[in-house]
């Protein structure tokens, strides 16, 4: 019974991390290639780690591998937020057929300098 919860948590890992890397291969743009990378990989390593504490069910392997899970869900987020604007802002283009640019829409202070906006000083 547990080497099959072990093999399920390893396949379903190994499923979206190759989702995350279709995803980084078919998505047009940068930011929707960031949205699927970090969304599947973390979901993707989370449980690929899950499944390694199990096999080796040894206390000090799994207290190490809960601070890696936990540290991945809060940094992979954050990065690739941190990512994604500062290519907004450096003009990395949206898709042509994207239908909002909710940060654009957002006010005066996040217009790109090519639009004539910003503050200077």
């Amino acid at each position: 019974m547990r080497d099959t919860i072990i093999a399920i948590l390893l396949g379903g890992g190994t499923f979206f991390a190759v989702v995350a890397a279709i995803g980084v291969v078919r998505f047009p743009d940068l930011y929707m290639r960031l949205s699927a990378t970090t969304k599947a990989s973390t979901l993707g390593a989370s449980l690929i780690l899950g499944g390694v504490a199990l096999f080796f069910d040894d206390a000090a392997v799994t207290g190490k591998i809960a601070a890696i899970i936990v540290f991945i869900v809060l940094t992979a987020p954050v990065a690739a937020h941190m990512l994604g604007r500062a290519a907004y802002f450096s003009g990395v283009p949206l898709w042509k057929e994207s239908v909002r640019d909710d940060l654009g829409a957002s006010g005066e202070w996040c217009k790109r300098e090519e639009e004539g906006g910003g503050t200077e000083g």
